[in-house]
């Protein structure tokens, strides 16, 4: 009985060990794509648990998580004819883990190649004054081609971004001088401005100055006040001819015999 007893044991443990190796655990970013004899059993299995038989069937996992891919550096010509070495990073997902199985060998690697030849082909329309002032544009365009290549296989390209942007040494001095003229040019037309803004106060404050006198001695009464600030400053007065015809009025009036009369300079200078 005992000797009956042990295949049967042994054909049960075999059995147990082939469910229990049947048995795949699936991430939440995993699907399964199950071959049956060469044939895909149904739609992507995932995630939980499945029940993977072989040697009939065959399980290829994809990840739906998204992957950074770096575009290596690129010899580009632009369309003024400048050399640059350029490379990119692109962000993309599986969005049919099915069509990326059965649809392409290495989805990772075509996408790369599409990169590439995407890059220098858009890139190489545009002026590097263009490729550096509106890259988010460029972006945009090299992933919706990219995008399109890559659609039929379930893969979605979400975004490109151009990395970095090396050009030659001579370039580099010659963006510095144009960088320089221009800031030179800027602190012209400011100062310019400035002068013209100066000289319209100037003719707004002579017409004051013109319509009200009062103004005038008001001005010339703080130069004096700021030329006193120093004390080795000699201030010489000037006497205007009104005020010696008043003071000749006011002593002839007080004493009209004796009063000496001093008269105004005529237009030579002299006094009589």
């Amino acid at each position: 009985m005992s000797e009956l007893n042990l295949p049967l044991l042994v054909v049960i443990v075999i059995l147990l060990l082939y469910i229990l190796n049947s048995i795949k655990i699936l991430k939440e970013y995993e699907r399964a794509v199950v071959f049956r004899l060469g044939r895909v059993r149904h739609d992507a299995s995932g995630p939980g648990v499945i029940l993977v038989f072989r040697p009939i069937d065959q399980i290829v996992r994809v990840s739906l998580r998204q992957e950074a891919m770096e575009v290596p550096s690129q010899d580009i010509i632009t369309r003024d004819n400048v050399t640059l070495k350029v490379n990119a990073v692109i962000t993309m997902r599986v969005v049919d883990p099915v069509k990326a199985v059965i649809e392409v060998s290495n989805y990772v690697y075509q996408t790369s190649q599409f990169a590439q030849t995407t890059l220098r082909s858009v890139l190489g329309e545009v002026d590097l004054d263009e490729l550096l002032a509106h890259r988010d544009r460029l972006n945009q365009r090299i992933q919706t081609i990219i995008d399109g290549h890559t659609a039929p296989f379930g893969l979605k390209v979400v975004s490109v971004e151009v990395k970095q942007v090396d050009m030659p040494e001579n370039m580099l001095r010659a963006m510095a001088k144009q960088a320089e003229a221009e800031r030179e040019r800027r602190a012209k037309i400011i100062h310019a401005e400035g002068e013209f803004n100066a000289a319209a106060k100037l003719v707004d404050a002579a017409q004051l100055m013109a319509t009200q006198p009062m103004t005038l001695q008001l001005r010339y009464l703080q130069t004096l006040t700021e030329i006193g600030v120093e004390k080795n400053t000699t201030i010489v007065f000037p006497l205007p001819l009104e005020m010696l015809t008043l003071f000749n009025k006011t002593v002839g009036a007080m004493n009209p015999v004796a009063a000496p009369a001093i008269a105004a300079p005529d237009d030579k200078g002299s006094a009589q």
